[in-house]
C-alpha cells in the first residue's frame, strides 16, 4: 500500500475516534431527548457545547417542560441561558402556572427572572406567591416599631398591628413596588383611618372599620402584589397625646406671659430711674436759681432797687419761713402737735 493510502486510513481513524468522542459523550443525552419525545439532534447538542451552554442543562430542562405539556425550543431556552437567566427557575414557574391556571407566557416568565436577578427572590417565588397568598407584617417585624400609631381627634393615641394578605400580580411584577410600599400605604391608611375616629372608642369598637377604609384606597395600584385582605391583629391604647401637647401648650404661654411681665417690669424699672434723674435735675436747677438769689439782691441794692428795710423785712419773711417748716417737720415726724 503506497504512503497516501496509509496517510488517508490515519485521517479516517482520527475522524472515527472524534466521531466516537461526540457519540460517547452526547449519545446518552439524545437518547434520553429521544425517549421522553424532547428530541434534540447530535449536531445541535455539540452546537451547544461550542457556545459554552451545557447540554445537559438545556436538555434535562426541556424534557421537563415537553413532559409538562408546554412547547418550549431549546433556541428559547439557550437565548435565556446566554442572557443570564435561570431556566430552570423559568420551566418550574410556567409548569406552576400551568397547573394552577394562571396566564403566564414564556417571555414574561424570563422577564420576570431577569428583573429578580440580585433580589434573593425568583419568578418561580412570584407565581408560587400568586397562587398561594403570603401574609405580610405591617409593620415588618425586624428590629423597627411594632405597631402602628395614630391619634384619634380626642388626643389618645391608637396603636395598631395589622397583617395584609397579598398575591403576585404577574402582570405589574416587572417594574411594580414591592412589599414595603405595601406596608408604607397601608401603614398611612391606617393613621388616615385613626385620625379620622373622633374618640379612641370609636376604633376600639369597629376595628374592622381600618380594613373597610383602608381597602377602598387601592393602595395596591402601581405594585407587584394584589391585596386580598387586611386584618386587625391588635388594638392597645397609648398616651393621652392631645392632653400632653395641651399641657406643653400651658407651659409655653405661661414662659411667655413671665417674658412678657419681665419686659414691662423692667420698662417700669427704666421709667422710675428716668424719673428720679429728672426729679435730681430739677432739684439742681432748683438751685443753680437760689444760688442767683444773693447776686440779684446785691445788684438790686447796688442800682438802688432795694433798700436796706426791704431786706430786712425780707429776711424776716425768710425766718419765719423757716421756722413754720421747722415746726411742721417736726409735728409730723411726732405724730402731730400735742
Amino acid at each position: 500500500m503506497s504512503m497516501i493510502g496509509w496517510i488517508l486510513i490515519g485521517i479516517l481513524l482520527v475522524v472515527l475516534l472524534i466521531v466516537a468522542a461526540i457519540l460517547f459523550n452526547f449519545i446518552g443525552l439524545w437518547i434520553k431527548a429521544m425517549i421522553t419525545g424532547a428530541a434534540v439532534s447530535i449536531l445541535n447538542l455539540v452546537a451547544m457545547r461550542l457556545r459554552g451552554i451545557p447540554p445537559s442543562l438545556i436538555v434535562n430542562t426541556r424534557i421537563t417542560a415537553v413532559r409538562s405539556g408546554l412547547s418550549i425550543s431549546t433556541a428559547q431556552l439557550e437565548s435565556h441561558f446566554l442572557a443570564g437567566g435561570n431556566i430552570e427557575h423559568v420551566v418550574r414557574a410556567l409548569v406552576a402556572a400551568d397547573r394552577a391556571g394562571i396566564p403566564l407566557t414564556f417571555n414574561r416568565a424570563c422577564a420576570i427572572d431577569l428583573a429578580t436577578i440580585g433580589t434573593g427572590k425568583s419568578v418561580y417565588e412570584a407565581v408560587r406567591t400568586s397562587v398561594n397568598p403570603k401574609v405580610i407584617d405591617c409593620p415588618f417585624q425586624t428590629g423597627g416599631p411594632t405597631y402602628i400609631a395614630g391619634v384619634a381627634k380626642d388626643g389618645i393615641t391608637v396603636k395598631v398591628k395589622a397583617r395584609v394578605t397579598v398575591r403576585t400580580n404577574l402582570e405589574r411584577f416587572v417594574g411594580g413596588a414591592t412589599e414595603e410600599t405595601i406596608v408604607a400605604r397601608v401603614g398611612e391608611g391606617i393613621v388616615t383611618t385613626i385620625g379620622m375616629a373622633n374618640t379612641y372608642k370609636e376604633v376600639l369598637e369597629h376595628p374592622d372599620r381600618i380594613s373597610k377604609i383602608v381597602l377602598q384606597k387601592g393602595l395596591d395600584s402601581g405594585t407587584a402584589f394584589e391585596i386580598l385582605s387586611i386584618d386587625i391583629a391588635e388594638v392597645i391604647i397609648g398616651d393621652n397625646v392631645g392632653a400632653k401637647l395641651q399641657a406643653e401648650q400651658a407651659e409655653a404661654d405661661k414662659r411667655v406671659a413671665q417674658a412678657k411681665a419681665e419686659v414691662r417690669r423692667a420698662a417700669a424699672v427704666a421709667l422710675e430711674q428716668e424719673m428720679k434723674a429728672r426729679v435730681e435735675e430739677m432739684k439742681a436747677k432748683v438751685v443753680e436759681a437760689e444760688a442767683q438769689i444773693p447776686m440779684a439782691i446785691a445788684e438790686a441794692f447796688k442800682k438802688g432797687y432795694l433798700g436796706v428795710m426791704d431786706y430786712y423785712r425780707l429776711r424776716n419773711i425768710q425766718a419765719d419761713t423757716q421756722m413754720r417748716t421747722s415746726i411742721a417737720t417736726e409735728g409730723s415726724s411726732s405724730g402731730g402737735l400735742p
